[in-house]
């Protein structure tokens, strides 16, 4: 699969997204939904490659050609997460509607100082669990990502709340997993996305939305080596201000045999990628990977 999300340019000045952040912070989250029509078109008639990204994985979701309406919806979709986090790192979430389903799974795994990987994706809103896990429920919570993707938002963002931008885990470097393990030991949840592969790092076929296509293997292996139980995280947005947030149990232990070491990777990838179909199927409009996803891009053009 080509990598093109991840050398992807950032649309939107810094000033742009400044501009945002004070409309949506001395307006009001209204004022500020109303700026995201402008954000939407600009996206729809300039951002060619994910134009296209979009509507191909449309016509997988939907099992039908997408309009232009469809993948207008898809980019406002995204937009509004984004704007949200700004309310939700502001300590103004009081503004969204948040529905966690099947809480008990992190918290009595917290009540016990049980540790464990949260495995999210790029559907839907990662950042509403993080902000309220820390600012709302003081979980012990950290995440794992690579900080210089998406440099712009992620500075801006992490400005409004450094207790947030403090849970972030550096990916890429050699300490990060003696990090890791120290920090299940002692009980945290350590967040992770897992739905897409980063340059040379080792993946596995599985099938997805109809066709084979690589996903990492890193979480699995991470999992396996630190002998943490995996819960799925999904949080979805539903419109308007309503968020869904549904907690799933994967497994209470990741084990893999040397013998059938690829194999057994595979199988439990594969179960996340299920669960992963599962949930995009359900709220289609949340799928946030506006690239090559499939490495077929000569379909859709």
């Amino acid at each position: 699969m080509t990598q093109k999300w991840h050398n992807l340019s950032e649309r939107g000045s810094p000033f742009a997204l400044r501009l945002i952040l004070w409309i949506a912070l001395h307006l009001g989250r209204t004022i500020a939904r109303a700026v995201l029509f402008p954000i939407t078109l600009y996206f729809l008639l300039l951002a060619k490659p994910q134009r296209l990204a979009s509507r191909h994985y449309l016509s997988r979701a939907l099992k039908r050609p997408p309009t232009l309406k469809d993948i207008a919806r898809h980019i406002h979709c995204f937009a509004s997460t984004i704007l949200d986090r700004v309310f939700l790192l502001a300590d103004q979430s009081d503004c969204l509607d948040v529905h966690i389903h099947n809480a008990d799974l992190i918290l009595d795994r917290v009540a016990q100082k049980e540790g464990c990987i949260l495995l999210g994706s790029h559907l839907g809103s990662f950042e509403v669990l993080r902000v309220l896990a820390v600012s709302h429920h003081k979980l012990p919570l950290k995440i794992l990502m690579y900080p210089e993707h998406n440099q712009h938002i992620t500075q801006i963002f992490s400005a409004l709340n450094p207790e947030v931008a403090d849970t972030v885990i550096a990916l890429g470097r050699m300490e990060t997993l003696l990090e890791v393990g120290e920090y299940i030991s002692q009980g945290y949840i350590v967040g992770m996305l897992g739905d897409r592969v980063v340059g040379d790092e080792r993946s596995t076929s599985c099938e997805f939305m109809g066709e084979q296509t690589p996903f990492p293997v890193g979480p699995m292996l991470l999992a396996s080596t630190l002998k943490a139980p995996v819960i799925l995280f999904f949080g979805l947005y539903r419109g308007g201000n309503r968020y869904d947030i549904h907690f799933e149990l994967l497994s209470d232990k990741i084990t893999v045999d040397r013998k059938n070491r690829a194999e057994e990777l595979q199988l439990h990838t594969q179960q996340y990628a299920n669960r992963l179909e599962h949930y995009t199927h359900m709220t289609p409009y949340n799928w946030f990977n506006f690239y090559d996803f499939w490495n077929d891009q000569d379909k859709i053009d």
